[in-house]
């Protein structure tokens, strides 16, 4: 395993009871506010020594409380990327950067100044100071001095918490190509399941201080029983493969054999894509529909339907594509008769899937 977290923490009504371990790749500690995601990713900085336990990055141990060890935060080799930047702000990009590089010798390098600026995009900006940068142009910059540090693990806060939605678009690729192009662990916090269907390998859910579910991205996505945001928030996440472009605005997905079409993707022909499709954007039908504007039409057969409290439900269908998940109201379940084993056709809209929903596979 790469990443050991077992900690203990007792704050005024609430008690931090976690333990994890996930492998390499872009782990997302995910949950509501209030749930501990900031207080583990500190605990594992070094920000607080508070807590009691375990960490343990890739063989080497950061704290042990019963063994009396703790790494001070200045020598766990990590790069901490924030919500803000927290930039110096009387020290140029260049400086900054050079800071982060400096204070890291020693360390084996993950890649040169130059790559690190030509993988971030930011080498126009090199000679400007942080009060002359966009928030966007603030959080590449502190993806680079982090990777410039030559950390065994990166930590990301929330990164994107105060983007708006253009600026969130231009960061999350960045981080895909983190995850792809560096053999590097990651921890993520976020409350955002568009990111954490973009970027995730690995999600530990937190609730309430303590661990509610740890597994791969792909599986835990596509379980209906899943809802830690509520059932608005629900979606499963198709891996596909750019088909071809098409001269009407269309791109065409290969999803296991299954054509998809969205609109225009920038990714290039061949290139793998994960698509996250919201349950609340499916519709179900028993039989072959005809007459619709909906381009996608997915056939598969009921896994499960799990009902809720209030009036819907949860049907997931497995298909050729992959897992599909559709919200409907308990009335349309019972009225189509479904039930496990039942053949049914899934209808997606092309353009109900958003951008953001939309990423590297």
């Amino acid at each position: 395993m790469s990443i050991s977290v077992h900690i203990q923490q007792q704050y005024s009504g609430f008690d931090l009871d976690v333990a994890f371990d996930v492998p390499k790749g872009l782990t997302v500690l995910f949950g509501r506010s209030g749930s501990g995601k900031t207080s583990v990713i500190n605990a594992v900085a070094g920000l607080n020594r508070a807590c009691q336990g375990r960490i343990e990055v890739d063989g080497q141990v950061l704290s042990d409380t019963a063994a009396e060890l703790w790494v001070p935060a200045h020598k766990r080799a990590l790069g901490y990327v924030f919500q803000e930047g927290r930039l110096f702000p009387h020290m140029t990009v260049r400086q900054n950067l050079l800071y982060g590089h400096r204070m890291a010798r020693g360390r084996p390098e993950i890649a040169s100044f130059d790559q690190v600026v030509d993988l971030l995009g930011i080498g126009t900006v090199l000679a400007r100071r942080p009060a002359d940068l966009s928030g966007g142009e603030k959080q590449r910059v502190a993806i680079a001095r982090a990777l410039l540090a030559r950390p065994r693990l990166i930590l990301a806060d929330e990164p994107l918490a105060a983007l708006d939605a253009p600026r969130k678009s231009e960061i999350l690729p960045y981080f895909e190509r983190l995850r792809d192009e560096f053999s590097l662990p990651i921890l993520y916090v976020t409350h955002s399941m568009a990111e954490v269907a973009r970027l995730a390998t690995t999600v530990v859910a937190l609730k309430n201080g303590k661990v509610e579910r740890v597994g791969a991205a792909a599986d835990l996505l596509s379980d209906p029983s899943f809802t830690p945001l509520g059932p608005r928030e629900v979606g499963a996440v198709l891996d596909a493969k750019v088909a071809c472009h098409h001269a009407d605005g269309l791109t065409e997905l290969n999803a296991n054999g299954v054509a998809l079409l969205l609109p225009k993707l920038a990714q290039d022909v061949g290139k793998p894509v994960r698509v996250r499709v919201a349950a609340q954007d499916v519709i179900l039908s028993r039989e072959v529909p005809t007459g619709l504007s909906a381009l996608n039409i997915v056939a598969g057969q009921v896994c499960s339907v799990r009902s809720g409290g209030g009036p819907g439900a949860i049907v997931a269908l497995e298909t050729a594509a992959g897992r599909i998940l559709a919200r409907v109201t308990r009335r349309s379940a019972t009225a189509l008769g479904l039930v496990e084993g039942t053949c049914c056709y899934a209808v997606i809209k092309s353009v109900s899937v958003a951008p953001q929903d939309i990423g590297a596979g």
